[in-house]
């Protein structure tokens, strides 16, 4: 009896679709059932259902061809599909005249606008066209219906729309190969993770997938559901066997499980750092607050505290001491997040770092300074006598304010080593300052 069910499942299933012929036959078969006559055998009701096979209409040797771009229709499955191309439409049309079957094949590339059979993949879907909707500017809202897996065996014309010839697939789960009911297994396990921790999949999606008992069934709708580039789906369609398209399904959600499970990590320390940022400004906020009723703000706290003392003690000019505490009052009053806040900083450390008030004794005799110049250089006797000149001045008036030397010159002639050579010879301490980041490899 249990087998009888089914087979009149599969029945219902076979007749349901299309026409009111079947519908007719399916009532009358029903009625077999709940008549008062002796139920038949299994036997009777398997003839039974191979002649309505035999009346179900077969798929045309020559279908019309639907590009798609950007996605797989998988069998199965019900899909709304735009139509916006002129030769679309009219193999819709052409469907909807004859037997409503259509090839479904997605392109190689979505920036094809009129693509040719060499321009679509060779495994695609055979569907039926359940509905149609036209919509404003000339486009048709398809509703598809995938029936079977097929691949196409060759052309069967290109105008007005394109036409192929195909042979449709079949595949079947092994009930005795154990190696496909582990791919089964984990295939299902890796479909239920997908779904628990995507954020734009309903749980709805999870209970249709459990309710389907044919691997084939559920390798199409997990597929089907899953989130990737047409050519990692395609992969699946064009596996040869269950095993292989169940080998792919698995790699394909491997991949996206991982994925998934990296962007939640990353969404969690980010989120980390954002309440560490917060709590960070709060506190600082409450501290502020509680210097300014005792009075210490000024200083700028523990953290810009060692700052301000660093500034008043590099022995800073009248005016740059005063542009110093405009910019220190305006650091205290920044986030410490703002961008702002580290180039303030950093410029302040800077001006306490340069040593306003440290001197060193000038040796200005001309002899020893020529001896540096000649050990350090050969030739250049315009810069070392210009050089020379200056030292001079300098021995004869005692100091000389605003007066810059200035070498110029291409990189690699010497400029930065003659000014080493005369810091050394006077007994100054080097220092480099590269203004506006020029260096001698920017130039």
């Amino acid at each position: 009896m249990v087998r009888t069910q089914e087979r009149k499942d599969t029945y219902s299933r076979v007749l349901c679709a299309n026409s009111r012929k079947g519908l007719d036959t399916l009532r009358n078969f029903e009625a077999s059932f709940t008549s008062s006559t002796p139920m038949t055998t299994p036997d009777d009701v398997l003839s039974t259902i191979e002649q309505a096979d035999k009346r179900t209409p077969a798929i045309p040797e020559s279908l019309p061809v639907l590009p798609l771009r950007d996605i797989v229709i998988f069998p199965h499955m019900i899909f709304p599909v735009l139509i916006g191309r002129a030769s679309s439409l009219k193999a819709v049309a052409h469907a909807l005249d004859r037997d409503k079957y259509v090839l479904l094949l997605s392109q190689r590339s979505a920036q094809t606008d009129e693509p040719t059979l060499a321009d679509l993949y060779e495994h695609g879907t055979i569907a039926k066209v359940l509905q149609v909707l036209r919509l404003p500017n000339n486009l048709l809202k398809v509703l598809v219906e995938g029936m079977m897996p097929a691949r196409v065996l060759k052309s069967a014309g290109t105008t007005p729309f394109l036409t192929a010839h195909a042979r449709p697939l079949s595949f079947n789960a092994d009930a005795d190969d154990q190696h496909q009911k582990a791919l089964i297994r984990h295939a299902a396990e890796l479909f239920e993770d997908y779904v628990r921790n995507h954020r734009n999949l309903p749980p709805e999606v999870l209970s249709a997938f459990e309710n389907l008992d044919d691997p084939v069934r559920k390798l199409y709708y997990a597929a089907a559901n899953v989130q990737a580039k047409v050519d990692a789906k395609q992969r699946i369609l064009d596996a040869e066997s269950l095993t292989e398209q169940y080998t792919e399904l698995i790699q394909l959600l491997s991949n996206e499980v991982e994925l998934i499970r990296l962007e939640a990590e990353i969404d969690t320390k980010v989120q980390d750092q954002i309440q560490k940022s917060q709590r960070k400004y709060f506190i600082q906020e409450q501290i502020r607050a509680l210097q300014k009723e005792l009075g210490d703000e000024d200083d700028g706290g523990p953290e810009l505290g060692p700052l301000k003392e660093a500034l008043e003690k590099a022995g800073l000019p009248k005016e740059t001491y005063q542009k110093a505490m405009e910019e220190f009052d305006r650091l205290k009053k920044t986030p410490s997040m703002s961008p702002e806040f580290s180039v303030n900083r950093t410029w302040l450390e800077v001006l306490a770092a340069t040593p306003w008030s440290v001197r060193t004794a000038d040796d200005l005799k001309v002899s020893h300074v020529r001896q540096i110049l000649d050990e350090d250089h050969y030739d250049l006797d315009r810069p070392k006598d210009r050089i020379l000149e200056y030292i001079s001045v300098l021995n004869l008036v005692g100091s000389m304010r605003g007066q810059i030397l200035c070498f110029v010159g291409p990189p690699g002639v010497g400029k930065t080593s003659l000014a080493k050579s005369i810091a050394r010879a006077l007994g100054r301490n080097y220092v480099r300052i590269s203004l506006g980041g020029v260096r001698d490899e920017a130039e």
